[in-house]
């Protein structure tokens, strides 16, 4: 293979790289998050490895579901204390003063079963559950039950809340709760004496489960640092200071906890399926802030914008930011997700057109010169060094370069993988119709029109494509491509497919008048020619 075919392979075999990459080499994380230098964060850093040392196993075992049968037996007669309910949603609080149960009502939010989201699992850990350092008082906080003095609160209009204690021999435990209509809740533990304790951020949702999107823990930290944790990657203790927000979060929906002071303790640990389990250690008056919702921008913005860094891009957050911010003002003009997504797809190859034009034209003198170049080749078969003088010599005569087709699309890649991640991650789409069949950009299109029409339509630019491939093999699997693609495509959102499609349409049009100017060049050099031999004779 030439060059220029070499790269033209590894382009699209980086293209089919990225979209199986999340999953088959996922980042490193690092062990915990960067603490500077100064003394107050020096004192932190001491007392941060001072409790990670005296961390009991009882806590461990909590978080790795290891239960004792008094406690498991406690677990299984759990009833609910409190209701809070509002039309979007549904919390529940338990007698163990944990929020046990959040019930999406909004049908967009559904399920694979379509049944309605439920954003708390079954098993794990649970939003504000205690634990005591202490294991004959946490043995007692696990067999007595909180009251509270309201049982249902309704969100609707506004805050309401709740106010929840527990009476233990030698110890009042209460937690004051402000709940609000957007999900997010203000908490405030007090205790009547200071023991030591932990508030576990619980397990975390588990209803989206689409291929290529990342599930686990995250910790942001004031320097701008994020560490995630993915499930099935949890090892050992990681302990963090200065954390502006920990989440346990799906593709599309989180539970987040902020507000935290400096010193705040945050420890990740790992269950007995290697999953991360975040909590914290608390003072005897703590106040701090919680959410438990979908990761929707606007309205984690409203609550605080800290919140919005719970929305992760992977390593093209960079790009994928901005991009998002582009795709949220189009929508705010348009009022359709679509045609939005279209709107940005149109800008972002307006943008590129010097790139994708500079790389075509260069596809195109490479096709003009390829019988050349083979002849050349042929020529000088036994000499290397002559036939590649030749052969450059040849393309600086016709202003030919070998990479100039390639290198423009290589520097396209990133800005399709930051794309890839915001369509893949925006909640927004959940059950955002475009138009006709298409009813919901965030799911695959289950009538497979729109990744049928982005295969024809790859399939049709890669005609009009120039290629100078020797290698009747190679020509071969080149044009398999699109049905791979096509297939590949068929479980993608469909947001992400239309993306990608209406991507090869404006490739076509590109490539369409690009031919035809060189069309045109040719057909001028050939009068010319011809009008030169008639002059002559």
């Amino acid at each position: 293979m030439t060059p220029n075919q070499r790269l033209m392979v590894a382009v699209l075999l980086s293209v089919v790289f990225f979209v199986a990459y999340t999953a088959i080499f996922p980042p490193e994380q690092p062990e915990m998050a960067q603490v500077k230098q100064s003394n107050s964060k020096s004192d932190v850093a001491s007392k941060n490895q001072q409790a990670s040392n005296i961390l009991p196993n009882s806590v461990s075992n909590v978080a790795g579901h290891e239960i004792s049968p008094q406690e498991s037996k406690v677990a299984n007669d759990l009833s609910t204390l409190v209701t809070v309910s509002n039309k979007h949603f549904i919390l529940k609080m338990d007698t163990l003063g944990r929020i046990s149960s959040t019930e999406l009502l909004d049908e967009k939010f559904n399920d694979k079963e379509d049944n309605h989201a439920q954003l708390i699992p079954a098993t794990g850990t649970k939003p504000l559950f205690i634990r005591f350092l202490d294991t004959n008082l946490n043995e007692e906080a696990t067999k007595t039950a909180y009251i509270a003095n309201i049982s249902a609160l309704d969100v609707k209009d506004g805050a309401k809340k709740v106010v929840l204690t527990q009476k233990l021999s030698n110890l009042t435990v209460t937690k004051e709760i402000t709940f609000y209509p957007d999900g997010h809740y203000d908490a405030k533990v007090l205790l009547s004496d200071n023991k030591r304790y932990f508030i576990y951020l619980g397990q975390r949702p588990e209803i989206t489960e689409q291929m290529m999107t990342v599930s686990g823990a995250m910790v942001y930290t004031d320097d701008g640092i994020v560490t995630i944790v993915e499930d099935g990657d949890a090892e050992g203790r990681k302990t963090f200071s200065g954390v502006e927000l920990i989440s346990a979060f799906d593709q599309y929906s989180a539970s987040i906890m902020y507000g935290f002071t400096k010193d705040t303790n945050i420890v990740i640990e790992r269950d007995r399926d290697d999953n991360p389990v975040v909590y914290f250690e608390a003072t005897q008056n703590i106040d701090f802030n919680g959410y438990i919702g979908q990761k929707e921008y606007k309205t984690l913005k409203s609550i605080n914008p800290v919140l919005t860094n719970a929305i992760e891009y992977g390593w093209f957050t960079f790009a994928s930011k901005p991009l998002f911010q582009l795709l949220l003002w189009l929508h705010g003009i348009l009022g359709n997700w679509g045609w939005s997504i279209i709107a940005l797809t149109l800008i972002i190859r307006v943008v590129l057109y010097p790139l994708t034009y500079k790389g075509m034209v260069s596809m195109q003198k490479m096709k003009n010169i390829a019988p050349q170049v083979k002849a050349v080749q042929a020529k000088y078969k036994g000499d290397p060094q002559r036939m590649n003088a030749a052969v450059m010599d040849l393309y600086k005569k016709h202003g030919a370069n070998p990479l100039g087709g390639c290198l423009p699309m290589l520097l396209q890649i990133p800005v399709f993988f930051a794309i890839y991640r915001v369509l893949l991650n925006a909640v927004e789409l959940q059950g955002a119709p475009w138009m006709l069949w298409v009813q919901d950009l965030s799911r695959m299109d289950s009538t497979f029109v729109l990744p049928i029409l982005m295969g024809a339509s790859m399939y049709y630019q890669q005609k009009l494509t120039p290629s100078n491939f020797t290698d009747p093999m190679q020509e071969k699997v080149f044009k398999f491509l699109p049905i791979i693609f096509t297939f590949f495509f068929v479980t993608f959102p469909s947001g992400l497919v239309l993306y990608w499609f209406v991507n090869n349409l404006f490739s076509i049009a590109q490539q369409f008048i690009v031919n035809q100017q060189f069309k045109n060049a040719k057909d001028i050099e050939v009068a010319i020619a011809h009008k030169t031999e008639k002059k002559n004779d």
